[in-house]
């Protein structure tokens, strides 16, 4: 992958001299076509762990954030409606034959965008360019997994929101209407400590309110709460549940 990162730091050199989309070549879309195809395969991530820190991948932000100042809008087809976008959606010929399903009526994945094997995505769900969804993950109806987002093996989502950048750990299972974003305290309690833009492996999450500081403003009289996401060990009735869970893939 060194030379494509090299192709792509060199893009954005160009681009910050004044490369547009008007200038931009065969040469130029092909280098941004290898980019997508590697983010599609998990060849390349936006995020990577090291040395036990989650820490983002410039280049790879930066080949993400060249594909649309590059790219010029286009008219796309999808299910007999026009769209107009930089991006087409993924194409998931690829899917079934890793056993990973996407239903019918509303299920979007934009190029540019991994699904692991063994995954099942729900009817409404959205998968933007640069996110990660990991194998045996559950994509629930009504989710957004955002732009460079980080899914783990084995999570599931429960009709959620996880926005750009966010990391959610393997195993993890996340309950109805939360948010999951960095700016978002994640409170975990295994741990007792609170963390931002990560959700440890192995952890229930769940949205709370905590008590907010403007609380003492006098235009929040009885006091003012923010969000924040609890997150606690997988318990044994989460467990039990994803067993059924599991009984359903296999039918």
């Amino acid at each position: 992958m060194s030379t494509l990162r090299n192709d792509i730091e060199e893009l954005q050199k160009r681009n910050e001299a004044g490369l547009t989309a008007d200038d931009a070549g065969e040469t130029e879309l092909a280098v941004l076509e290898e980019f997508l195809d590697a983010l599609e395969a998990g060849e390349v991530r936006a995020a990577e762990k090291r040395g036990g820190e989650w820490e983002a991948n410039e280049w790879v932000k930066q080949g993400i954030l060249l594909n649309f100042g590059l790219r010029s809008i286009e008219t796309h087809g999808h299910g007999g409606v026009d769209y107009h976008d930089v991006l087409p959606l993924r194409d998931t010929a690829d899917l079934p034959e890793r056993g990973t399903r996407n239903t019918p009526d509303g299920t979007v994945i934009r190029r540019g965008a991994h699904v692991g094997s063994d995954a099942i995505l729900m009817s409404p769900s959205f998968v933007n360019v640069g996110a990660y969804v990991g194998d045996g993950t559950l994509v629930d109806s009504c989710d957004t997994v955002g732009s460079a987002a980080q899914i783990g093996d084995d999570v599931k989502l429960g009709a959620c929101r996880v926005t750009s950048g966010f990391v959610v750990g393997e195993g993890s299972v996340v309950g109805e209407n939360t948010l999951l974003t960095p700016n978002i305290p994640v409170y975990d309690l295994v741990e007792e400590k609170v963390v931002y833009g990560e959700l440890p492996p192995e952890r229930r999450a769940f949205t709370r309110y905590v008590e907010s500081s403007v609380g003492d403003h006098d235009l929040f009289e009885g006091g003012a709460y923010k969000p924040a996401v609890v997150a606690t060990d997988v318990e044994e009735e989460t467990l039990e549940a994803t067993r059924r869970e599991d009984a359903l893939r296999d039918n």
